[in-house]
């Protein structure tokens, strides 16, 4: 009778791969269905890598993102309370996001749900830093609209994805802009590829978003706020006209998200 050796075990999974095949066929459902706004997470989850875990040491780094961190504020719960949001003065980074949402119909709650779709909701809601910060991370999009002067049309969409990888550093980001920005084109004078790209090089100029207090950025006035963040107008997606934004490029996350 031979000895037989003892079984090793086995290697876990890496939860940081990047999973490519994941990330094509989500775009490919995406550009075939743009009002599949599920497959811009299944692409923000295949590619997120080390993005997260990245994100929150910076975080914690610095003595104001050491305490946001310990008050893990659920920034959707937040910005549900319509009577806080009822609460800011007219011209307020917070007055703003209101009437935004108001006339979108948006609601960060819709937004949570998109992401849950195709996902065990334990997965993301799970009380783990990382989880919160991923979604500390999807809770802000609509805020960073208004920072940044992006609309919703596609254009606008395109331009915010751009702009929020060298914010995020997750490829998913990068792999949705480029994607988009190839099958663009600058004809007829529009210069949309170059408002994509400009997108990209505003959010690697401007101050790291991820680190902003929200609570208390949303009482600030929205240019004082915009002059101290870096972030001066989109110059050349403002000169492209509104009508022209839609069908300029395809949409990244074009869907309307219902208000809950």
């Amino acid at each position: 009778m031979t000895a037989t050796s003892p079984a090793l075990p086995r290697r876990p999974a890496n939860p940081f791969r990047l999973e490519w095949g994941k990330a094509f066929s989500a775009f490919a459902k995406l550009m075939a269905d743009k009002e599949d706004t599920a497959q811009v997470f299944e692409i923000m989850r295949a590619l997120a890598g080390k993005s997260s875990p990245d994100g929150y040491r910076r975080l914690i780094a610095t003595p104001r993102g050491g305490r946001i961190a310990y008050d893990r504020v659920e920034l959707a719960e937040r910005l549900m309370d319509r009577q806080w949001l009822a609460s800011f003065a007219p011209g307020t980074v917070g007055a703003a996001y209101a009437e935004f949402t108001a006339r979108e119909n948006l609601s960060a709650e819709g937004l949570a749900a998109e992401s849950r779709k195709g996902m065990d909701p334990q997965a993301i809601d799970m009380r783990h830093p990382l989880a919160w910060y991923g979604r500390r991370i999807r809770d802000v999009h609509d805020l960073w609209h208004i920072l940044t002067g992006y609309g919703r049309d596609g254009l606008g969409e395109a331009c915010l994805v751009a702009f929020s990888y060298p914010q995020t550093k997750s490829l998913g980001w990068a792999f949705i802009a480029f994607g988009v920005w190839l099958r663009s084109g600058n004809s007829g004078g529009v210069p949309v590829r170059n408002a994509i790209l400009e997108g990209y090089r505003r959010g690697k100029a401007a101050a790291w978003l991820p680190g902003e207090d929200y609570e208390a950025l949303m009482a600030e006035p929205l240019e004082a706020a915009r002059a101290r963040l870096g972030l001066g107008r989109p110059t050349i997606y403002d000169s492209i006209p509104a009508d022209y934004r839609d069908a300029a490029a395809p949409a990244a996350e074009p869907a309307t998200l219902k208000a809950a």
